[in-house]
Protein backbone atom coordinates (compact mmCIF):
# COMPACT_ATOMS: atom_id res chain seq x y z
CA UNK A 1 0.00 0.00 0.00
CA UNK A 2 1.43 3.20 -1.12
CA UNK A 3 0.51 7.06 -0.18
CA UNK A 4 -0.86 7.15 -3.72
CA UNK A 5 -3.35 4.68 -2.78
CA UNK A 6 -4.08 6.78 -0.30
CA UNK A 7 -4.73 9.74 -2.90
CA UNK A 8 -6.66 7.74 -5.32
CA UNK A 9 -9.28 6.39 -2.60
CA UNK A 10 -9.59 10.38 -1.38
CA UNK A 11 -10.14 11.80 -4.82
CA UNK A 12 -12.39 9.53 -5.75
CA UNK A 13 -14.65 10.77 -2.71
CA UNK A 14 -13.75 14.24 -3.02
CA UNK A 15 -12.16 14.97 -6.57
CA UNK A 16 -9.59 17.88 -6.90
CA UNK A 17 -11.42 19.37 -9.11
CA UNK A 18 -14.22 20.25 -6.86
CA UNK A 19 -11.88 22.75 -5.08
CA UNK A 20 -12.11 26.51 -4.97
CA UNK A 21 -9.63 27.70 -6.93
CA UNK A 22 -7.78 29.72 -4.62
CA UNK A 23 -7.15 26.46 -2.69
CA UNK A 24 -3.98 24.65 -1.61
CA UNK A 25 -5.34 21.10 -1.90
CA UNK A 26 -4.06 17.47 -2.58
CA UNK A 27 -0.59 16.18 -1.44
CA UNK A 28 1.41 18.70 0.28
CA UNK A 29 4.36 16.58 2.14
CA UNK A 30 5.53 13.22 0.96
CA UNK A 31 6.14 10.99 -1.62
CA UNK A 32 3.23 9.63 -3.69
CA UNK A 33 4.72 6.00 -4.34
CA UNK A 34 6.32 6.06 -0.37
CA UNK A 35 4.91 3.38 1.72
CA UNK A 36 1.82 3.56 3.72
CA UNK A 37 2.50 1.97 7.36
CA UNK A 38 0.89 2.59 10.21
CA UNK A 39 -2.44 4.21 10.85
CA UNK A 40 -3.77 7.30 8.84
CA UNK A 41 -4.69 10.32 11.40
CA UNK A 42 -7.73 12.78 10.05
CA UNK A 43 -7.74 15.94 11.67
CA UNK A 44 -9.22 19.66 11.30
CA UNK A 45 -5.90 21.47 12.08
CA UNK A 46 -2.02 20.15 11.78
CA UNK A 47 -0.92 21.94 14.99
CA UNK A 48 2.29 20.50 16.32
CA UNK A 49 0.18 18.58 19.34
CA UNK A 50 -1.27 17.09 15.75
CA UNK A 51 2.30 16.57 14.71
CA UNK A 52 3.49 15.02 17.73
CA UNK A 53 0.45 12.32 18.06
CA UNK A 54 0.88 11.30 14.84
CA UNK A 55 4.44 10.44 15.03
CA UNK A 56 3.85 8.63 18.38
CA UNK A 57 1.28 6.21 16.85
CA UNK A 58 3.53 5.52 14.32
CA UNK A 59 0.81 7.11 11.77
CA UNK A 60 1.86 6.86 7.96
CA UNK A 61 -0.03 10.05 6.84
CA UNK A 62 -2.07 12.76 7.76
CA UNK A 63 -5.50 13.87 6.27
CA UNK A 64 -5.37 18.03 7.16
CA UNK A 65 -8.53 19.49 6.35
CA UNK A 66 -7.32 22.64 6.41
CA UNK A 67 -4.20 23.23 4.31
CA UNK A 68 -0.87 23.33 6.95
CA UNK A 69 1.01 24.78 3.93
CA UNK A 70 -1.27 27.71 2.47
CA UNK A 71 1.40 30.66 1.65
CA UNK A 72 4.75 29.65 0.40
CA UNK A 73 7.92 28.67 2.37
CA UNK A 74 11.27 30.02 1.87
CA UNK A 75 13.11 27.30 4.47
CA UNK A 76 11.92 24.64 6.36
CA UNK A 77 13.64 24.68 9.87
CA UNK A 78 13.41 24.60 13.59
CA UNK A 79 15.34 27.42 14.47
CA UNK A 80 14.77 30.54 16.37
CA UNK A 81 12.08 32.51 14.17
CA UNK A 82 10.67 29.51 12.96
CA UNK A 83 6.89 29.22 11.90
CA UNK A 84 4.64 26.50 13.19
CA UNK A 85 4.23 25.06 9.08
CA UNK A 86 7.84 24.75 9.03
CA UNK A 87 8.78 23.23 12.29
CA UNK A 88 5.69 20.56 11.50
CA UNK A 89 7.10 20.24 7.69
CA UNK A 90 10.59 19.40 9.62
CA UNK A 91 9.48 16.80 12.20
CA UNK A 92 7.28 15.49 9.73
CA UNK A 93 9.49 14.79 6.78
CA UNK A 94 12.19 13.34 8.99
CA UNK A 95 9.38 10.33 10.39
CA UNK A 96 8.22 9.96 6.56
CA UNK A 97 4.70 11.02 7.30
CA UNK A 98 2.99 12.09 4.48
CA UNK A 99 0.42 14.90 4.61
CA UNK A 100 -2.77 15.64 2.51
CA UNK A 101 -5.69 18.12 2.19
CA UNK A 102 -8.58 17.93 0.90
CA UNK A 103 -10.70 20.99 2.00
CA UNK A 104 -12.87 23.02 -0.35
CA UNK A 105 -13.17 20.03 -1.98
CA UNK A 106 -14.33 18.00 0.76
CA UNK A 107 -16.89 20.63 1.57
CA UNK A 108 -18.11 20.25 -2.41
CA UNK A 109 -18.52 16.66 -2.83
CA UNK A 110 -22.16 15.05 -2.22
CA UNK A 111 -21.96 13.42 1.35
CA UNK A 112 -19.00 15.79 2.39
CA UNK A 113 -19.10 18.12 5.18
CA UNK A 114 -21.47 20.34 4.26
CA UNK A 115 -23.69 17.33 3.58
CA UNK A 116 -22.64 16.43 6.84
CA UNK A 117 -23.73 19.95 8.95
CA UNK A 118 -27.09 20.40 6.76
CA UNK A 119 -27.98 16.88 7.90
CA UNK A 120 -28.37 18.00 11.47
CA UNK A 121 -30.67 20.88 10.56
CA UNK A 122 -32.77 18.67 8.38
CA UNK A 123 -33.45 16.01 11.37
CA UNK A 124 -30.95 15.84 14.15
CA UNK A 125 -31.84 11.98 15.04
CA UNK A 126 -31.61 10.97 12.01
CA UNK A 127 -28.42 12.35 11.22
CA UNK A 128 -26.55 10.36 13.18
CA UNK A 129 -28.56 7.13 11.43
CA UNK A 130 -26.84 8.07 8.26
CA UNK A 131 -24.11 5.89 6.75
CA UNK A 132 -20.67 7.59 5.94
CA UNK A 133 -20.53 8.80 2.26
CA UNK A 134 -24.42 9.49 1.83
CA UNK A 135 -26.23 12.07 2.19
CA UNK A 136 -29.77 12.36 4.54
CA UNK A 137 -32.66 11.47 2.54
CA UNK A 138 -36.62 13.08 3.77
CA UNK A 139 -37.14 16.31 5.73
CA UNK A 140 -36.87 18.35 2.97
CA UNK A 141 -35.00 19.51 -0.29
CA UNK A 142 -31.32 20.18 -0.66
CA UNK A 143 -28.87 21.77 -3.47
CA UNK A 144 -25.94 23.28 -3.70
CA UNK A 145 -25.69 27.48 -3.20
CA UNK A 146 -22.97 27.70 -5.68
CA UNK A 147 -22.84 24.08 -8.18
CA UNK A 148 -20.27 22.95 -9.59
CA UNK A 149 -19.69 21.20 -12.40
CA UNK A 150 -17.90 17.87 -13.15
CA UNK A 151 -16.03 18.32 -16.32
CA UNK A 152 -15.77 14.98 -18.41
CA UNK A 153 -12.12 15.09 -20.52
CA UNK A 154 -14.26 13.64 -23.45
CA UNK A 155 -16.62 16.13 -23.66
CA UNK A 156 -15.05 19.45 -23.79
CA UNK A 157 -15.38 20.28 -27.53
CA UNK A 158 -18.19 19.11 -30.23
CA UNK A 159 -16.89 18.26 -33.61
CA UNK A 160 -19.28 19.00 -36.48
CA UNK A 161 -18.92 18.15 -40.13
CA UNK A 162 -21.25 17.61 -43.02
CA UNK A 163 -20.52 14.44 -45.21
CA UNK A 164 -22.73 12.52 -48.14
CA UNK A 165 -24.89 10.20 -47.28
CA UNK A 166 -22.59 7.54 -48.43
CA UNK A 167 -19.65 8.29 -46.39
CA UNK A 168 -21.28 9.16 -42.73
CA UNK A 169 -20.37 6.00 -41.02
CA UNK A 170 -16.78 5.71 -42.92
CA UNK A 171 -16.57 9.38 -41.29
CA UNK A 172 -17.92 8.69 -38.19
CA UNK A 173 -15.72 5.59 -37.76
CA UNK A 174 -12.48 7.49 -38.21
CA UNK A 175 -13.53 9.96 -35.98
CA UNK A 176 -14.25 7.43 -33.03
CA UNK A 177 -10.66 5.74 -33.97
CA UNK A 178 -9.36 8.78 -32.93
CA UNK A 179 -10.95 9.57 -29.81
CA UNK A 180 -14.22 11.26 -30.46
CA UNK A 181 -17.71 10.26 -29.98
CA UNK A 182 -17.17 9.09 -26.04
CA UNK A 183 -19.58 9.78 -23.63
CA UNK A 184 -19.07 7.84 -19.96
CA UNK A 185 -19.21 3.86 -20.60
CA UNK A 186 -20.53 4.73 -24.05
CA UNK A 187 -18.25 5.01 -26.86
CA UNK A 188 -19.10 5.71 -31.04
CA UNK A 189 -21.72 7.88 -29.75
CA UNK A 190 -22.82 10.63 -32.35
CA UNK A 191 -25.95 12.75 -33.81
CA UNK A 192 -27.02 12.60 -37.65
CA UNK A 193 -29.28 15.37 -39.08
CA UNK A 194 -30.12 15.11 -42.84
CA UNK A 195 -29.94 17.91 -44.97
CA UNK A 196 -29.18 19.95 -48.16
CA UNK A 197 -25.37 21.60 -48.37
CA UNK A 198 -24.23 24.32 -51.24
CA UNK A 199 -21.27 24.97 -53.00
CA UNK A 200 -19.14 26.33 -55.99
CA UNK A 201 -15.76 25.78 -56.15
CA UNK A 202 -13.46 28.23 -58.03
CA UNK A 203 -10.95 27.40 -61.25
CA UNK A 204 -8.44 25.64 -58.57
CA UNK A 205 -10.82 23.61 -56.92
CA UNK A 206 -11.14 20.34 -57.96
CA UNK A 207 -14.90 19.56 -56.24
CA UNK A 208 -15.70 15.47 -55.23
CA UNK A 209 -19.62 16.03 -56.68
CA UNK A 210 -19.80 18.32 -59.85
CA UNK A 211 -17.86 20.56 -61.41
CA UNK A 212 -15.51 23.65 -60.42
CA UNK A 213 -17.58 27.36 -61.07
CA UNK A 214 -20.68 25.22 -61.36
CA UNK A 215 -23.72 26.15 -57.95
CA UNK A 216 -24.36 22.33 -56.12
CA UNK A 217 -26.80 21.53 -54.18
CA UNK A 218 -26.24 17.81 -52.42
CA UNK A 219 -27.82 15.77 -49.85
CA UNK A 220 -25.68 15.64 -46.79
CA UNK A 221 -26.09 14.73 -42.87
CA UNK A 222 -24.71 16.87 -40.26
CA UNK A 223 -22.54 14.56 -37.86
CA UNK A 224 -22.05 15.76 -34.77
CA UNK A 225 -19.68 13.90 -31.79
CA UNK A 226 -17.93 15.23 -28.45
CA UNK A 227 -14.36 15.06 -28.22
CA UNK A 228 -11.51 15.72 -26.11
CA UNK A 229 -8.97 18.69 -26.46
CA UNK A 230 -6.21 16.25 -26.27
CA UNK A 231 -7.66 14.20 -28.91
CA UNK A 232 -8.74 16.78 -31.17
CA UNK A 233 -5.35 17.61 -33.51
CA UNK A 234 -5.56 13.66 -33.96
CA UNK A 235 -9.71 13.77 -35.04
CA UNK A 236 -9.10 16.44 -37.38
CA UNK A 237 -6.51 15.01 -39.35
CA UNK A 238 -8.41 11.70 -39.49
CA UNK A 239 -11.17 13.59 -40.63
CA UNK A 240 -9.96 15.79 -43.41
CA UNK A 241 -7.95 12.71 -44.58
CA UNK A 242 -11.37 10.11 -44.45
CA UNK A 243 -13.50 12.72 -46.02
CA UNK A 244 -14.82 12.57 -49.82
CA UNK A 245 -14.13 16.35 -50.10
CA UNK A 246 -11.31 18.35 -50.91
CA UNK A 247 -12.34 21.20 -48.04
CA UNK A 248 -14.99 19.93 -45.73
CA UNK A 249 -16.34 21.99 -43.74
CA UNK A 250 -16.12 21.59 -40.33
CA UNK A 251 -17.06 23.06 -36.90
CA UNK A 252 -15.68 22.62 -33.33
CA UNK A 253 -17.48 24.25 -30.32
CA UNK A 254 -16.59 24.57 -26.78
CA UNK A 255 -18.62 22.63 -23.98
CA UNK A 256 -19.63 24.01 -21.03
CA UNK A 257 -18.97 21.71 -17.98
CA UNK A 258 -22.64 20.49 -16.88
CA UNK A 259 -23.23 21.71 -13.18
CA UNK A 260 -24.46 18.85 -10.64
CA UNK A 261 -27.32 20.13 -8.53
CA UNK A 262 -25.85 18.44 -4.92
CA UNK A 263 -22.09 19.42 -5.60
CA UNK A 264 -20.46 22.36 -4.77
CA UNK A 265 -20.27 25.22 -2.37
CA UNK A 266 -22.74 25.37 0.24
CA UNK A 267 -25.60 24.09 0.43
CA UNK A 268 -29.53 25.58 0.01
CA UNK A 269 -31.98 23.22 2.37
CA UNK A 270 -35.61 23.69 2.18
CA UNK A 271 -37.18 22.04 5.32
CA UNK A 272 -40.47 20.40 4.47
CA UNK A 273 -41.95 23.08 7.20
CA UNK A 274 -41.74 26.20 8.74
CA UNK A 275 -39.73 26.14 12.12
CA UNK A 276 -38.70 28.90 14.67
CA UNK A 277 -35.28 30.57 14.18
CA UNK A 278 -34.20 29.52 17.36
CA UNK A 279 -34.84 26.02 17.06
CA UNK A 280 -32.80 25.85 13.95
CA UNK A 281 -30.45 26.58 16.68
CA UNK A 282 -30.94 24.39 18.90
CA UNK A 283 -30.72 21.69 15.65
CA UNK A 284 -27.42 22.88 15.24
CA UNK A 285 -26.24 22.95 18.74
CA UNK A 286 -27.56 19.55 19.51
CA UNK A 287 -25.54 18.40 16.12
CA UNK A 288 -22.08 19.64 16.43
CA UNK A 289 -22.00 19.31 20.38
CA UNK A 290 -21.41 22.60 21.51
CA UNK A 291 -22.57 24.71 24.74
CA UNK A 292 -23.88 27.66 22.81
CA UNK A 293 -24.40 29.21 19.07
CA UNK A 294 -24.50 32.78 18.26
CA UNK A 295 -27.77 33.86 16.60
CA UNK A 296 -28.47 37.36 14.56
CA UNK A 297 -31.98 37.65 13.58
CA UNK A 298 -32.69 39.53 10.84
CA UNK A 299 -35.75 40.74 12.08
CA UNK A 300 -34.56 40.85 15.53
CA UNK A 301 -36.87 38.33 16.98
CA UNK A 302 -35.47 34.57 17.62
CA UNK A 303 -38.77 33.27 16.98
CA UNK A 304 -39.32 34.18 13.29
CA UNK A 305 -40.10 31.12 11.32
CA UNK A 306 -38.08 29.98 8.81
CA UNK A 307 -37.66 27.44 6.08
CA UNK A 308 -34.59 28.61 3.66
CA UNK A 309 -31.62 27.55 5.15
CA UNK A 310 -28.09 27.90 3.49
CA UNK A 311 -25.44 26.13 5.52
CA UNK A 312 -21.47 26.99 4.84
CA UNK A 313 -19.03 25.03 7.40
CA UNK A 314 -16.34 26.91 8.44
CA UNK A 315 -16.28 30.80 7.41
CA UNK A 316 -19.34 31.26 5.12
CA UNK A 317 -19.41 35.11 3.99
CA UNK A 318 -18.31 34.28 0.83
CA UNK A 319 -21.94 32.68 0.19
CA UNK A 320 -23.86 35.41 1.43
CA UNK A 321 -24.85 36.34 -2.04
CA UNK A 322 -25.65 33.23 -2.81
CA UNK A 323 -27.68 32.88 -0.21
CA UNK A 324 -29.94 35.84 -0.59
CA UNK A 325 -30.18 35.52 -4.23
CA UNK A 326 -31.43 31.93 -3.53
CA UNK A 327 -34.25 33.40 -1.44
CA UNK A 328 -32.82 31.92 1.82
CA UNK A 329 -34.06 33.06 4.92
CA UNK A 330 -31.09 32.42 7.57
CA UNK A 331 -27.47 31.46 6.69
CA UNK A 332 -25.94 28.70 9.13
CA UNK A 333 -22.29 28.66 9.25
CA UNK A 334 -19.05 28.83 11.74
CA UNK A 335 -17.98 32.25 11.40
CA UNK A 336 -18.19 35.73 10.02
CA UNK A 337 -17.15 39.19 10.90
CA UNK A 338 -18.98 41.69 12.59
CA UNK A 339 -19.70 44.09 9.93
CA UNK A 340 -20.45 41.42 7.51
CA UNK A 341 -23.18 39.81 9.93
CA UNK A 342 -24.61 43.51 9.89
CA UNK A 343 -24.64 43.33 5.69
CA UNK A 344 -26.69 40.13 6.34
CA UNK A 345 -29.02 41.47 8.22
CA UNK A 346 -29.38 44.35 6.44
CA UNK A 347 -30.49 42.47 3.11
CA UNK A 348 -32.98 40.03 5.65
CA UNK A 349 -30.76 36.90 6.29
CA UNK A 350 -30.80 35.71 9.76
CA UNK A 351 -27.21 34.40 10.85
CA UNK A 352 -26.36 31.38 13.20
CA UNK A 353 -22.79 31.31 14.13
CA UNK A 354 -21.72 27.81 15.54
CA UNK A 355 -18.07 27.82 15.62
CA UNK A 356 -15.35 28.01 12.51
CA UNK A 357 -13.72 24.44 13.33
CA UNK A 358 -17.22 23.13 15.61
CA UNK A 359 -18.70 23.23 12.15
CA UNK A 360 -16.62 21.11 10.79
CA UNK A 361 -14.41 18.60 13.35
CA UNK A 362 -17.74 16.37 13.86
CA UNK A 363 -17.15 15.05 10.08
CA UNK A 364 -14.54 13.52 10.69
CA UNK A 365 -15.67 10.42 12.22
CA UNK A 366 -18.06 10.01 8.86
CA UNK A 367 -14.97 10.61 6.61
CA UNK A 368 -13.09 7.99 8.18
CA UNK A 369 -15.86 5.55 7.62
CA UNK A 370 -15.79 6.83 4.35
CA UNK A 371 -11.93 5.80 3.49
CA UNK A 372 -12.38 3.08 5.76
CA UNK A 373 -14.59 1.42 3.26
CA UNK A 374 -12.77 2.45 0.24
CA UNK A 375 -9.73 1.24 1.69
CA UNK A 376 -10.10 -2.04 3.31
CA UNK A 377 -7.27 -2.97 5.80
CA UNK A 378 -6.44 0.86 6.56
CA UNK A 379 -6.67 1.98 9.78
CA UNK A 380 -8.24 5.46 10.33
CA UNK A 381 -7.93 7.31 13.32
CA UNK A 382 -9.74 10.75 14.52
CA UNK A 383 -7.20 13.15 16.17
CA UNK A 384 -7.64 13.46 19.92
CA UNK A 385 -5.22 16.27 20.27
CA UNK A 386 -7.13 18.26 17.63
CA UNK A 387 -9.00 20.95 19.33
CA UNK A 388 -11.22 23.80 18.50
CA UNK A 389 -8.59 26.73 19.85
CA UNK A 390 -11.37 29.07 21.43
CA UNK A 391 -12.92 28.26 24.26
CA UNK A 392 -16.32 29.19 26.03
CA UNK A 393 -15.32 30.48 29.09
Amino acid sequence: MTVQDLIVAIERFAPLHLAESWDNVGLLLGSHQGSLQGRVLLTIDLTERVADEAIAMGAGAIVAYHPPIFQPIKRITDGPGSSVAQRVALKLIERGIAVYSPHTALDATPGGMTDWLADGLLDPAGARGVKPGEVLRGGGDRRALRPAASPRATEQLKVVTFVPHDAVERVRGALASAGAGIIGNYEVCSFAIPGHGTFRGNAASNPAVGKAGELQTVQEVRLEMVCSRRALALALATLGELHPYEEPAIDVYPLEPKPERGTGSGRRVTLDHEVPLREVAQRLKAHIGVGGVDVAAAGGDAGVKVQRIAVVPGAGAELVDAAVNDSCQVLVTGEMKHHEVNAALSRGLSIILGGHTPTERGYLPRLAGVLGGLMPGVRFAVSAADVDPLMRV
